[in-house]
């Protein structure tokens, strides 16, 4: 397969999980579907960290602009464009990496509830057994079914930047032989001359 080609369907493969990415961490903003606890400030606090938003939303969707643009015949499509795309898809891993940390600090000490009332995030010490006693989940009264809420979402976010992050290292390869072995672009023009 052709570099440019690859890097066109490495971009058009991210763009999608940069939406999931930013989607789930804006609804963890309102567990329950209400405003109501984003006003008050019972939020987790790795919400607050918006790996989403920030790392596996907008830390690879620059990335991803620019190597759809590697994968077109032009000022991009040649041998520095592919080095620059080297450096933008370490980005996108560095991106995916802190929405991966982040979502994985969110499963691992579960939500912010209220339990026994006060606000408190009651499985922060479980190391994860939580997650397999559903029986626990009820302890946390507010927001209603919220464990279930956050664990979804954050393990969707696991997910998508695992996937993300494979994408970037690829595109890293793959921008390495454009690089040092030319676009099939440069193959292109010489037949048509």
């Amino acid at each position: 397969m052709c570099t440019g080609k690859c890097s066109r369907c490495i971009a058009i493969s991210l763009y999608p999980l940069v939406l999931l990415s930013i989607i789930c961490n804006i609804v963890l903003f309102f567990p329950g579907g209400s405003v109501k606890y984003a006003k008050d400030g019972h939020i987790t606090r790795e919400v607050k960290y918006m790996g989403g938003l920030v790392g596996g939303g907008l830390l690879v969707l620059i990335p991803a602009l620019y190597i759809n643009l590697t994968g077109r015949q032009g000022c991009c499509g040649n041998r520095c464009g592919m080095f620059l795309s080297i450096l933008l898809a370490a980005v996108g891993v560095a991106g995916g990496l802190y929405s991966f940390i982040v979502a994985l600090a969110g499963v691992g000490n579960g939500p912010l509830c209220k339990y026994k009332d006060s606000w408190t995030t009651p499985f922060k010490k479980s190391n994860w057994t939580y997650l397999s006693d559903f029986e626990l989940w009820a302890d946390c009264i507010k927001p209603e079914n919220v464990v279930m809420f956050n664990t979804t979402l954050f393990v969707t976010l696991i997910a998508a930047s695992c996937v993300q992050m494979l994408l970037c290292a690829v595109q890293m390869i793959n921008g390495l032989f454009g690089c040092l072995c030319g676009t099939c672009h440069d193959k292109e023009v010489i037949k048509e001359a």
